[in-house]
């Protein structure tokens, strides 16, 4: 029995090590144009989310979230800066090795087509042409943004369980006490695991309808 056991995982093991993605080490071959409008179902902690993208508000941002998806880049993901009346932002692989291979592969900005409403996903930056992984969800609207540049891909279809992500360490450090994003991109979800253990999280992203 305990062989048979062992001979199972490590059959299980092995699957899940030739159906990961090669994109996740080389965003290179995550290049696809994304369909007109896409549908992607986050799996959290929290229930189901459902974001409706239209490529047309944001082409660059679109193809990107998609090819993120599809290589199961958001699986198993922390929302590591969640502040109550502002906006919850993920985008931080759990493998120091993966935020690295994606930290300088950078995508154009888009023209800002539609307003950082209530529900609307956008791509976090630090200036042009910065956008990489990270999103955020608007948990209110935030119209300020848009003169910034923050372009909004996508719409969540149903706000309630967003609406029910812990929010209660606040702002990233140095500015509050949420999680430091060096020690995230250094450690990984280790880190965020033993000492921020209410955060939600991304247990599985999936492109659900395509057309």
């Amino acid at each position: 029995m305990l062989r048979f056991a062992l001979v199972l995982l490590i059959a299980m093991l092995a699957g899940c090590a030739t159906t990961q993605s090669p994109a996740l080490l080389d965003p290179t071959l995550a290049t696809a144009e994304a369909p007109a409008e896409y549908t992607v179902r986050l799996k959290t902690t929290e229930g189901v989310v459902l974001i409706d993208v239209t490529r047309a508000w944001a082409p660059e941002g679109a193809d990107r979230f998609y090819n993120l998806v599809q290589s199961g880049y958001y699986d198993d993901t922390y929302f590591f800066r969640t502040i109550a009346g502002f906006m919850c932002q993920v985008g931080l692989h759990g493998d120091p090795a993966v935020t690295a291979a994606w930290s300088e592969s950078s995508i154009p900005d888009d023209p800002v087509t539609q307003s950082n409403t209530k529900g609307m996903v956008t791509f976090a930056m630090a200036g042009a042409h910065t956008r990489t992984t990270q999103i955020f969800i608007n948990l209110k609207d935030n119209l300020f943004l848009d003169s910034q540049g923050f372009a909004p891909f996508g719409q969540v279809r149903d706000m309630r369980p967003v609406e029910k992500f812990w929010v209660g360490y606040g702002e990233s450090k140095p500015m509050g006490l949420g999680p430091d994003q060096m020690e995230i991109m250094d450690r990984g979800n280790a880190y965020l695991e033993a000492e921020y253990p209410k955060l939600d999280s991304i247990i599985e992203a999936r492109v659900v309808r395509e057309g």
